[in-house]
Parts: C-alpha cells; structure tokens; sequence
C-alpha cells in the first residue's frame, strides 16, 4: 500500500461528559481493526492536530468537535485528505447550524426556537427545554428543563455569563426516550441505514409505546444524510400514539452499548469508502 498512514482524532475531554472512557475505546477499537487491514495509524487528541510534518495521512477518522481543530482539519481536506465524518457535517451537528440545515432540507424536527441568551423575556409554553446553541451537552447548565417563565430566564442567564450569546428552546414532549446509532452513507434494506440500533435510555420510566421501527430509522438516516454524517447518533422521543420525534443528531458517539459490533463495521465502512475495501 502506497500510503498506509491514517489519522483518528480523539474527542475533547470536555466534549464527553461521563463517556471519556467510552467515546476513546470506540475510536481505539476501530484503529484497531484498520491496523488489521493493513493501514498504519496514529490517534491523536484535538491538541496534537497540527502540520502534517510526517506526510499526508491516507485519511482521517475523527470524533473531535471544536471548531478551531475542525478548521485546521478543513486544510488536510483541502488538500486531498478525505474524512469521516468531514469536518463540515461535525460543524453542522451544533445546534444552531443543524436547524437550518434540516429546515433547508425538510427533515422532520422538534420544533425550535433559537433566541438570545440576553433576551430579558421569552413568552411560549412550557415547560421548555434551554440548550445551548453550539455544541451538545459538555457540562451542568448546556442543557436545562425549565418548568417556568424564571426559569427559562435563569438558564439563559447562565448561558450568558458563560459568554454564549444563543440558545435553542424546545418543549418537552413527553414519552419514551429511545437513543440510535448508525452507519454508513447509502440505504439499506427499506430505506434504512446499512447499519442501525436502536435502544431505550435507562434513566426513565418507561412506557413501552409502540411504534414503527422503520420509520425511526429511514427519519434517522435522512437527518444524518442531510447533515452530512455517515458515522452518527442521537435521540427521539416515541409519543403514546406511536409518532416519533428527533430530539437530536450528533457526530460519532461513543457506541457503548454495541462497540464490539460497531467498531468492525466502522473499520469496514471507513475501507470501502477510502481504499475500495482493499487492504
């Protein structure tokens, strides 16, 4: 193999709240399963991206988020380095990005209301959810349910004097919370993802509402298509009467639950996509 050198970037530590071990395992497990395919690679965290002194990597498989290093990313990519995901579909996960992106492409969404975080009042129903407007949830306070109108102004006050100038707000809706990963660029059976899971978060009570499967995962792979991932997660919320709402996409998560069965699938993805599946 000519060029074997690939890079995976690490998450930022403060990116990963309480899954620092897992989102780092999912990014070691699949190196190690491009190592077995004959390419050489080197993990580095967010801060160790710099000039490629060593020669250009083959190419790059990265869960970092910030967007100084998604910038200094975007210089290998501009220079015949392909990614995954690219350094563009991270940045279209924030929040603020992510709704113009569905709203351009029709993507079923909560409905979202992005304000000011100096805003001395914003009217609507409640109980509301207040989220920062950038990056997803890195500590207390990014993501807040206000069940009143003081509230509401107390988190958007928090945000500000953490120099965050918007935030998104999102009602509650109420059901079962069902978290998803998935895999891949194109369409699988049904129009689903090449490779999905689904399960319940553990931290609710749940209600066992029924609902279409399929229908999850054909919304799922449009968002993450529209936003350009092909490594993604996120959450839903599954109503009583069996609707399904997106809550949220996000850029190669940690996979804790199915690492093992993901790691591979990741590795085999990332050489059809950049060698052909050649080792």
């Amino acid at each position: 193999m000519k060029n074997s050198l690939c890079w995976g970037i690490f998450r930022e530590a403060a990116h990963s709240p309480g899954r620092e071990s897992d989102d780092a395992e999912i990014l070691r497990l699949t190196g190690k399963h491009l190592e077995a395919k004959g390419l050489q690679v080197v993990l580095k965290t967010p801060e160790e991206v710099g000039p490629a002194d060593e020669g250009l990597p083959r190419f790059v498989f990265l869960m970092c988020e910030r967007v100084d290093v998604l910038r200094r990313l975007r210089v290998l990519e501009a220079a015949g380095v392909p990614h995954v995901n690219s350094p563009q579909s991270v940045f279209n996960t924030y929040r603020e990005r992510m709704l113009e992106v569905f709203t351009e492409a029709n993507v079923p969404f909560i409905a979202s209301r992005l304000v000011e975080t100096s805003a001395a009042d914003v009217p609507g129903p409640l109980p509301v959810w207040v989220k920062r407007a950038d990056v997803h949830n890195t500590q207390e306070g990014d993501v807040v349910l206000a069940p009143s109108a003081d509230a509401v102004a107390a988190a958007l006050r928090g945000l500000a004097a953490r120099g965050l100038a918007r935030a998104v707000l999102q009602p509650h809706v109420d059901g079962d919370l069902v978290k998803f990963y998935g895999i891949g660029a194109g369409g699988g059976p049904h129009g689903e993802p090449p490779w999905f899971r689904w399960f319940y978060h553990k931290e609710q009570t749940l209600a066992g509402h029924r609902f279409d499967e399929r229908r999850l995962a054909r919304l799922v792979r449009g968002a993450a298509a529209a936003l350009g991932l092909e490594v993604y997660g996120g959450d839903a919320i599954v109503t009583r009467d069996g609707a399904v709402v997106l809550l949220d996409v996000n850029a190669w998560p940690s996979f804790a639950l199915f690492r093992d069965e993901a790691a591979p699938r990741i590795a085999a993805h990332l050489a059809l996509r950049f060698l052909g599946g050649r080792r």
